[in-house]
């Protein structure tokens, strides 16, 4: 499978030698792991032999919803790709998604949207042995006591028989399955919708896209209703009222000039002028606008950052059928599709690049590869960024 394109990824570098000081750590977990209900057997069973894996310690403070460029984060996880295959994912499980819906009261698109950025339709669940990533972050770095409870919470899922030890993998921070939930919220939200008597998000598409639904809806979703939609901000707005959680009535945001895209009224939507919405400017005033409503907010509680919350929802739109954003990112070189940084690999491999496969995923070898072709063509800066100024440069006579 290839990597999550949401997440940072790189390969494990597993230790040789037993650690004592992560042996220690381990051990001194029996107590809180018998408090969950955790037996001595289950512990030890999943524990012996387990060995640090020092690399996650990198990612702690290098996720790409918050150092990446969100027009670079978006053009990856919104492409014409993701959208088709998500269109063929609405085609094939109608009936399931009709029933979910049913169920827990989230559109069809909306379930299809978080399964597309979490795994690309179940494509990339990530690599990392859970256990082996989990026990590390209990152990070493900061926000120890938050990955006990998640190692501790997969010991519990383990023993009572919800996932299987053998291939459980996922990203570095411990999510995993079709929807990538973490261990705890597995176990609090995850639901059996296909009837076998288990919860399974790895195995099952039914109980996976069910408790992805679920999730939303015990976040607060509000059925039928949108999650927001893009706006037009008239000159000299002040910016400063922008904010997720600066919520005033839409009739407050009609006075103030906010129109949508297309210049229309606001107030010709079928929303009461009550309604409450939040203003979002993610790149600045001079970037693409949106006015947020509740339904935005559940989807930000799956991944508290805005441009994986802004993913979730502009490929919902787009599996609605929408045409995507209107206005354009503040920048001049905007970022790549998967499509597009696949071609781009190619040609640095066609120059002689050693940077291994061409999957689209722009990692390590692929930057200083990129950077080394920046210097030689004269661009600055010399970043090794993926843009799509370094590959009209490549594709140029």
């Amino acid at each position: 499978m290839k990597r999550l394109a949401c997440l940072l990824l790189l390969a494990p570098a597993f230790a040789v030698h037993a650690d004592p000081a992560f042996e220690r750590c381990l051990a001194g977990l029996k107590p809180a792991a018998a408090a969950k209900g955790v037996s001595a057997a289950t512990f030890e069973r999943h524990t012996a032999g387990l060995q640090p894996d020092p690399s996650v310690l990198e990612l702690l403070d290098a996720q790409p919803e918050f150092t990446t460029p969100i027009w670079d984060y978006l053009a990856g996880l919104v492409d014409d790709e993701r959208v088709a295959d998500g269109r063929t994912m609405l085609d094939t499980h109608r009936d399931l998604l009709a029933r979910v819906a049913s169920a827990y009261g989230v559109d069809p698109e909306t379930v299809v949207a978080v399964w597309g950025v979490e795994s690309d339709y179940g494509k990339t669940f990530g690599k990392r042995p859970l256990l082996v990533s989990l026990s590390t972050l209990s152990c070493s770095g900061r926000r120890r006591d938050f990955f006990r409870g998640e190692f501790l919470a997969t010991l519990k899922l383990l023993q009572d028989g919800d996932i299987d030890a053998e291939g459980l993998d996922g990203s570095w921070a411990g999510a995993f399955g079709h929807t990538q939930f973490i261990p705890s919220t597995y176990a609090r939200i995850a639901v059996d919708f296909d009837g076998d008597g288990r919860r399974d998000l790895v195995d099952s598409i039914p109980d996976a896209l069910a408790s992805t639904a679920n999730y939303l809806k015990r976040s607060g979703w509000r059925t039928a209703q949108p999650w927001g939609f893009e706006v037009r901000l008239p000159a000299g707005f002040d910016a400063s009222l922008a904010g997720r959680t600066r919520r005033r009535a839409l009739s407050d945001w009609t006075a103030r000039g906010v129109r949508h895209h297309d210049g229309s009224e606001i107030a010709r939507s079928s929303l009461p002028p009550s309604t409450q919405a939040a203003l979002l400017v993610p790149a600045g005033r001079d970037g693409p606008a949106f006015l947020v409503f509740r339904n935005y907010d559940a989807i930000y509680a799956y991944n508290a950052a805005e441009s994986y919350a802004l993913a979730i929802a502009l490929l919902s739109d787009r599996l609605r059928g929408g045409d995507g954003l209107v206005a354009a990112w503040p920048t001049d070189d905007p970022g790549l599709s998967r499509a597009q940084r696949r071609q781009l690999q190619q040609l640095l491999l066609d120059r002689g690049h050693d940077i291994g496969e061409v999957d689209g995923m722009v990692g390590s070898n692929t930057r200083r590869a990129i950077q080394a072709e920046q210097r030689r063509l004269g661009l600055s800066p010399a970043d090794g960024r993926a843009g799509r100024r370094i590959l009209e440069a490549l594709t140029s006579p």
